[in-house]
């Protein structure tokens, strides 16, 4: 079980990640547009990781599995911006998408660490770009939709330091301890970036 600081952020995280999976959901069913599907799939992983983390405690988080299933996380939301505000870059968009989730799974689970080294940031850290860069580049956005790219900014910071961890690297000043120290405040503050961005196109 996590420290109870840890479990309060967590808790809230998943209270936003719920309400952003619910509002996905109901856009679907509306628009049946398929970005919604690409969004409902990165809130759902952020969802049920802060459920393990909550009863599993941080100590899973260098566990290869659970940095594969979280790539999800970045990947689906800039998957859903290309998809929704990108539509010429969509189809390549999702062949990186595809690429990155499988050299992040092959290189984790088997042990590759030095190919894990240049994939994981790699791929982390071009979604987390798209996801910071596009709201503000994003035609027809809705006014205050740059919040989704205060979200990616955070979540590339906090996904890539994790990768350094995981591979027993240190990047600039984010030591494992600093990191736990942290993740669940940023994991918090990324969730309420992305609900006031999102929530903004009605």
């Amino acid at each position: 079980m996590a420290p109870i600081k840890d479990i309060i952020f967590l808790l809230l995280t998943g209270g936003l990640a719920a309400y952003l999976c619910w509002y996905f959901y109901q856009r679907y069913n509306l628009h049946k547009a398929l970005h919604n599907i690409y969004y409902l799939m990165g809130f759902a992983v952020l969802l049920v990781s802060g459920l393990l983390l909550i009863f599993l405690g941080l100590g899973i988080l260098p566990s290869p599995y659970v940095l594969t299933v979280a790539s999800l996380i970045p990947l689906g939301i800039s998957m859903g911006l290309t998809e929704e505000y990108f539509p010429a870059w969509k189809k390549y968009f999702k062949w990186f998408a595809l690429v990155g989730f499988l050299a992040i799974a092959i290189t984790s689970v088997g042990g590759m660490d030095t190919l894990k080294k240049i994939a994981v940031p790699l791929f982390h850290g071009v979604a987390g770009l798209v996801i910071f860069l596009g709201p503000f580049y994003a035609k027809g956005a809705p006014k205050g939709f740059w919040w989704v790219g205060i979200g990616g900014l955070l979540i590339g910071l906090g996904g890539i330091a994790l990768a350094f961890i995981s591979v027993g690297k240190q990047l600039l000043f984010f030591s494992p301890e600093f990191v736990m120290l942290i993740l669940t405040p940023l994991l918090f503050l990324m969730a309420g970036a992305f609900t006031l961005g999102f929530a903004k196109k009605g």
